[in-house]
């Protein structure tokens, strides 16, 4: 096991307030970190399965999968590095399922210069600006594709600073050290300060899938968690918290 995934276990383990006892154990994005504090306890609630979530970005989850770390369920921030995984053979075949659609936010924190669109980026009053790492997050990914279509990507790019994941490109504003962040939706929805929802149309969909690892230590709790998220109960959370929703199958 290695260290990026016991950092990521604990991680996970004090973001949900979990006790250490678990009955399925859950890869789950950064940009689900306030969702799930949420979807946790519903599922519990209805299925008497205690889950412990494990955030990092989705490429570094990835990762840890494919080094054999014990995960019984992983819910990505796109359908690309589910599809690897499954190539690999290192998901239960078929298991990927769209769960959501992500939402990218720009952020301006409290005390930031006022922006109003994505082209006010461009303004000297604005010196930083975070963004999680396009190679390994997809809201990142996304953001950088924003950028370039909106036609300033230039002008931006040495203002840039980069996070390893969305959570941790919300730091940097939460911190003072960059004046604008993007992010996702559902990390800042109730934040102060401005929050402006990235026109979709700029970027790729950011399709979140959720799948069953090849060999689950548990895995009619991974089943049932999988079809709780896809479900009614964790479909409305899911939109509560300002994701959009697929069709259903």
């Amino acid at each position: 096991m290695n260290r990026l995934f016991l950092i990521a276990v604990v991680i996970g383990a004090a973001a949900c307030g979990q006790r250490e006892r678990a009955d399925v154990t859950i890869a789950a994005a950064a940009n689900l970190t306030e969702v799930f504090q949420q979807v946790g306890p519903a599922f519990e609630r209805q299925s008497g399965i205690h889950p412990l979530f494990s955030f990092a970005s989705t490429s570094q989850l990835a990762q840890q999968i494919e080094n054999g770390a014990p995960f019984d369920v992983i819910a990505a921030a796109d359908s690309e590095h589910l599809a690897g995984l499954e190539r690999k053979g290192l998901l239960l075949a078929g298991s990927p399922t769209p769960y959501a659609i992500g939402v990218l936010a720009l952020w301006i924190p409290p005390g930031k210069p006022r922006l109003a669109h994505l082209a006010d980026l461009i303004s000297p009053a604005v010196r930083v600006i975070a963004v999680a790492k396009p190679e390994v997050a997809p809201y990142g990914q996304a953001a950088v594709e924003a950028l370039r279509k909106t036609g300033i990507w230039n002008q931006v790019e040495p203002k840039i600073v980069y996070a390893e994941n969305v959570r941790m490109a919300k730091q940097y504003g939460t911190t003072g050290n960059a004046d604008a962040v993007f992010t996702a939706y559902s990390l800042v929805m109730q934040e102060s300060g401005d929050v402006i929802t990235v026109d979709g149309g700029l970027h790729h969909p950011i399709v979140q899938e959720v799948a069953i690892n090849a060999k689950p230590q548990h895995l009619e709790a991974a089943r049932k968690f999988v079809t709780f998220l896809v479900g009614s109960e964790g479909r409305a959370l899911l939109n509560s918290f300002g994701y959009r929703l697929p069709v259903n199958r």
